[in-house]
C-alpha cells in the first residue's frame, strides 16, 4: 500500500492556486461583453443594493474621482440613475436601471457559459466531480481571507476583479 502524499507546502500551494485563478480571469476576459471596471461597479451594485459614489469608491480602493469619471459614464450609457440620498440631499444614491441588470446578468451568462464549455471540453467527469468538491474549499480560504480583512479595517468585497493582487 502506497502512503498518502505529503500535502505540498502552503507557499507552493498558495502560489500555485494564486497563477492558476489569475489564467483562468484571464483567459476569460477577451469573452466579456462589458469592461472591467464597469462590470465591476454594476456587479456591486447588483449584489449589494444602492450605494453611493463615495461608497464604491471605497469598496473598490480607488479615488473618489476615478469612480466618479465611470459612474458619470454608465448613468449616460442607461445602466445606472441617480437618485438624492434620502439621508443627505449633497449625495446621490446609484442604482441599476432594467438595462444595467440585463447587462450585467448578459455578461454573467457569457461567462458561465464559456466556462461550462471548457469544463465540459477539457475534464472528464471524474475530473469535474473533483473540482465540484475542491469548490467549498476555496470558499473557506476566500471566507478566510475576508475575514482576515475585516479584522485590519481593509475593504472585503472588492468584487469579481482582483486587479493585481
Amino acid at each position: 500500500m502506497t502512503p498518502p502524499a505529503a500535502a505540498p507546502e502552503p507557499e507552493r500551494l498558495a502560489a500555485d492556486l494564486r497563477t492558476a485563478v489569475g489564467e483562468l480571469v484571464r483567459a476569460g476576459r477577451p469573452f466579456d461583453q462589458l469592461a472591467p471596471i464597469p462590470a465591476t461597479v454594476l456587479d456591486l451594485l447588483d449584489r449589494q443594493g444602492p450605494m453611493t459614489t463615495a461608497e464604491l469608491a471605497a469598496s473598490r480602493g480607488v479615488r473618489h474621482q476615478t469612480m466618479a469619471a465611470t459612474v458619470r459614464e454608465l448613468t449616460e450609457s442607461g445602466l445606472l440613475t441617480a437618485e438624492p440620498h434620502p439621508a443627505d440631499a449633497r449625495k446621490k444614491t446609484l442604482t441599476l436601471t432594467p438595462e444595467g441588470r440585463r447587462a450585467i446578468e448578459a455578461d454573467r451568462r457569457q461567462r458561465i457559459g464559456l466556462l461550462a464549455r471548457a469544463l465540459t471540453e477539457n475534464l472528464d467527469e471524474a475530473e469535474q466531480r473533483l473540482l465540484a468538491r475542491a469548490l467549498p474549499l476555496l470558499g473557506r480560504v476566500s471566507a478566510a481571507l475576508s475575514a482576515g480583512d475585516a479584522a485590519r479595517g481593509a475593504v472585503s468585497d472588492r468584487g469579481p476583479i482582483s486587479g493585481a493582487w
